[in-house]
């Protein structure tokens, strides 16, 4: 086991930035900017042994500052807060506050605002231990960034271990009554990218999700049986997505309001062998099939593209605030905040 770290470049306004490498011994490599708190490249063999990067993203930092990127920005790999997914017309009301942030997403709110966690510099620490490595971020998100209320500390512990396990823990306390809903936006492609997602296998561990129009839940909390979101039992993503304009964006339920760390779900490909299990106390999952990734230059070779990774968000369910029925996503002064999620990467 073994942490290491260099240079990954400067932001537009001079700061510098690093990334962190964490690697174990059965091969698996983790490369983790103090950009955005954000998820550079995962590292891991096939069946037959052979490495290669299974999620979407750069392998400098001006890939991530381009405008071609930034324009039509898909969040790869990044840490999203401080609340992940929709809030609808940006407006939610605590203790008898209307707060308001920005129309970044159709008439919505989406992933923190304009700036969120996912474009800051995180001051980091790496550790070791027994079979472990890893590395913690911190950011003081302040009272009032991107309409928010309170000063927000929140931390992001990435950790490796021998058993393939990258463990990601969330902690977060406020002076102020706010909402918090944070989460990794990796996107999977377990083939290195050399082909779509549309032949990956996927199980979920959710027999609801909750109902959406124009991607901002109803309220309502609906069986997956007989519909197109059934992942009970595994199924290539492909196999139902014709139905679906934009391919799937949807929070599915965990029946997990306890915080228990529960099994929610197996992304595997045939012809690699690879597969991910998602372990996660949160209480949802949100499953994006990249419909809206853009195909950019990088260069001087077209790369992604619609399906060219999967999300796998483990989550708070979207517009929580505005839901009585949904896990509250409120943080009260003398709280704390703490969720986590397990990928383990490993062959079928």
């Amino acid at each position: 086991m073994k942490i290491t770290s260099k240079t990954f470049g400067k932001t537009k306004d001079g700061q510098e930035v690093s990334i962190f490498t964490l690697e174990n011994e059965k091969q698996v490599s983790i490369n983790i900017s103090n950009y955005g708190a954000l998820i550079t490249s995962i590292y891991a063999p096939d069946k037959t042994g052979k490495i290669e990067n299974i999620v979407c993203g750069f392998e400098k930092l001006d890939d991530y500052l381009s405008e071609a990127y930034l324009g039509s920005y898909p969040y790869f790999g990044c840490l999203i807060g401080r609340f992940g997914n929709r809030i609808a017309n940006g407006k939610y009301t605590i203790d008898g506050v209307q707060y308001t942030g920005a129309i970044n997403n159709g008439p919505n709110h989406l992933h923190g605002g304009l700036i969120g966690f996912d474009r800051k510099i995180w001051s980091t620490e790496t550790f070791e231990m027994e079979g472990k490595v890893g590395l913690k971020l911190s950011y003081l998100s302040p009272d009032g960034e991107e309409g928010y209320p309170g000063n927000l500390k929140v931390s992001c512990t990435y950790t490796l271990d021998q058993d393939s396990k990258l463990e990601i823990s969330y902690e977060a306390e406020t002076d102020k009554t706010t909402i918090v809903n944070l989460t990794n936006h990796s996107y999977f492609n377990l083939t290195g990218g050399k082909e779509n997602i549309l032949n990956h296998d996927l199980e979920l561990n959710a027999k609801k999700y909750t109902e959406a129009v124009e991607m901002i839940p109803t309220g309502k909390i609906v069986s997956v049986e007989n519909t197109v979101f059934d992942f009970t039992s595994t199924k290539k993503l492909g196999r139902d997505i014709a139905g679906l304009a934009d391919g799937y964006d949807l929070n599915f339920v965990l029946d997990n309001d306890e915080g228990r760390l529960v099994y929610a779900g197996c992304l595997s490909e045939e012809k690699s062998g690879r597969q991910v299990k998602v372990y996660t106390t949160q209480p949802g999952i949100q499953l994006y099939t990249g419909y809206w990734i853009p195909e950019l230059t990088i260069d001087g070779k077209s790369k992604f593209g619609s399906y060219a990774g999967v999300a796998l968000e483990t989550q708070h369910y979207p517009d929580s605030p505005n839901h009585d029925n949904f896990p509250t996503t409120e943080l009260k002064p003398g709280e704390k905040y703490s969720e986590s999620t397990i990928y383990q990467f490993g062959t079928l």
